[in-house]
């Protein structure tokens, strides 16, 4: 699948933006790399839009659904202590959603992942860790393909 829009300059365009675990033709759900955050996915939307509003009443509820998908598939992957959905775009004005698996012994916990780290990871507090990104990948595609979107 392309993702290119060669009239912007928008990285979430040029590029997938993580570790991809899934797509269809509207959107796709990558792994972020995020040191302390072994579980932190983003829902890119394919088309350069800025905002859900952006999008068509079918769309946005396609979008959420696969966001709230994310969500169900990482409490029942790795059991958070609290998964956390941001849509910003402020930096990159494309259609994103961050969601997060959070835990009381993550970097900023409680605070916002984007703010100053509290902490150090406190690698026992994260069970993820121990999880390589194959089967970090396989698990959650085992998980989402039970899941129906349609």
């Amino acid at each position: 699948m392309v993702y290119m829009n060669p009239t912007v300059d928008c990285p979430l365009c040029d590029q997938i933006g993580g570790h991809l675990l899934w797509q269809d033709d509207r959107c796709r759900v990558v792994r972020v790399d995020e040191p302390g955050y072994s579980a932190y996915c983003r829902v890119i939307w394919h088309t350069h839009v800025a905002e859900m509003t952006d999008l068509n009443p079918l769309d946005q509820t396609h979008c959420l659904r696969v966001v709230l998908t994310v969500e169900s598939v990482l409490r029942a992957l790795i059991k958070p202590d609290k998964i956390n959905l941001a849509s910003l775009g402020n930096f990159t004005p494309h259609l994103h959603w961050h969601v997060v698996a959070r835990f009381q012994g993550d970097p900023h916990f409680p605070q916002s992942v984007w703010g100053p780290a509290l902490r150090p990871s406190l690698p026992f507090a994260l069970p993820l860790q121990s999880l390589s990104p194959e089967a970090f990948h396989q698990t959650f595609v085992r998980l989402w393909s039970r899941v129906n979107l349609s």
